[in-house]
């Protein structure tokens, strides 16, 4: 299964990809806007940390998903915690 992050803290990027690999994801982690998100891809599941995100950036994110294809999930904390209930909510 494969996951897109959008926003989140720079320090814990890596920590973001060690969840996602708990869990037998691949996982990319966006954190700023540059070049209009590139390699996005098809997701199977779209983690938005909304609270360290712009507005442009979760619509940006949107505009390049699929709703029929990709699930998507908002939160507002961008913590360890928080994505792994995300996990937990959607991969099991």
């Amino acid at each position: 299964m494969s996951v897109v992050i959008v926003g989140g803290n720079e320090c814990m990027q890596r920590r973001y990809a060690e969840v996602c690999r708990d869990y037998n994801c691949k996982a990319k982690v966006f954190l700023q806007m540059n070049g209009g998100l590139r390699d996005f891809g098809t997701p199977d599941l779209l983690v938005l940390f909304t609270g360290t995100v712009s507005h442009k950036m979760i619509r940006c994110a949107l505009s390049k998903t699929d709703p029929r294809r990709t699930r998507i999930a908002r939160s507002h904390s961008a913590s360890v915690a928080a994505l792994r209930s995300i996990m937990e909510a959607h991969v099991g």
